[in-house]
């Protein structure tokens, strides 16, 4: 994601780890509220709705920074993101009205594990071997939930949409890493919501029915705000509030934690059942997930550590009593 705020802060780490948890817990709810909309508000509309809420309120915030700042360059920028978000969160919201949330939430966490591979196919640093172990081990993770309904292997629909919008967030990240030098990230993320929202709308009126905005009740319109207010614009600040401040090894397994608040929420406000199958099957996609995000920054981050000690080894040696003339 976009990062929209940098500041020096005086208040303590834990603060922004706490942070990351938060907006994780507000995805993974955003997860159980979608789920609970489509029957009422087909997902083109849900997406169209939020991110053109999303974008107009965030806008209005950022328009003093915005005035001087809007230009071709990230109009095009923006435009590219926009679409990207807009068939993201499309199929995931139209995977959410054939599978449950809780495979939802791992499904879509399985980005963190696509990225470095689809990276390396747009000419990207080639994967390394926890990429490679982690993809395997989310593999099994997937096959598990594919067992789970006791009649062999079985993707439904909704299940193969949802790792379809995995695919879609990946280049949606990858993406906004490369346009991100010389850009105003936040203008950024106001276009691409402005964006998405609109193509959600266009989306709606081509292909699903118009929804009855009239005959929609308060707990449709109650899901709908929190999207567009808390799932989009709160926990989009809460998260780059903290990576500012959190190395990103931990800052993603933080944010890995969304697709467990996803399960929690699916279990205590949907009635989703955990069978073993499916619990063994998200356990080895967390597995995966934390074998992509942590392992690689830690083993580079102890050859750092080594490479900075060879000289003060080398020196020490070179000042020893046994070397000296």
């Amino acid at each position: 994601m976009a990062r929209i705020v940098k500041t020096s802060s005086s208040l303590p780490l834990w603060t922004y780890k706490a942070f990351l948890l938060v907006a994780a817990a507000i995805w993974g709810l955003g997860t159980v509220v979608i789920k609970s909309t489509v029957d009422a508000f087909p997902p083109a509309w849900i997406v169209g709705v939020r991110f053109t809420a999303a974008g107009v309120i965030l806008g209005i915030i950022m328009l003093p920074r915005f005035r001087k700042k809007v230009d071709a360059d990230h109009l095009r920028k923006g435009a590219i993101l926009g679409v990207l978000v807009f068939l993201s969160y499309w199929s995931n919201s139209t995977g959410l009205t054939d599978t449950t949330g809780s495979n939802s939430s791992f499904l879509t966490s399985l980005y963190c594990v696509i990225i470095p591979f689809l990276g390396w196919a747009l000419h990207g640093p080639r994967p390394t071997r926890f990429n490679i172990a982690a993809a395997v081990v989310c593999v099994a993770g997937v096959g598990c939930v594919s067992f789970a309904s006791g009649v062999g292997f079985s993707l439904r629909f909704g299940d193969l949409v949802t790792l379809l919008s995995a695919l879609f967030l990946s280049f949606h990240v990858i993406y906004t890493a490369k346009f991100a030098p010389g850009c105003d990230m936040t203008l950024l993320t106001v276009i691409q919501f402005v964006v998405a929202g609109v193509l959600g709308l266009a989306a709606g009126l081509a292909f699903e029915p118009m929804p009855d905005f009239a005959a929609l009740g308060a707990d449709t319109w109650t899901s709908l705000a929190y999207l567009a207010v808390f799932a989009s614009c709160v926990a989009l600040l809460l998260q780059n509030l903290a990576v500012a401040h959190v190395d990103p090894a931990p800052a993603s397994l933080f944010l890995a934690t969304e697709s467990v608040f996803g399960v929690l929420f699916s279990v205590l406000f949907l009635g989703e059942l955990l069978t073993a199958p499916l619990f063994a099957g998200f356990a080895l996609i967390f597995a995966g997930i934390v074998v992509s995000e942590y392992l690689p920054q830690r083993a580079a981050k102890k050859a750092a550590g080594e490479a900075e000690d060879a000289p003060e080894a080398e020196q020490s040696d070179a000042d020893s009593p046994a070397n000296r003339p």
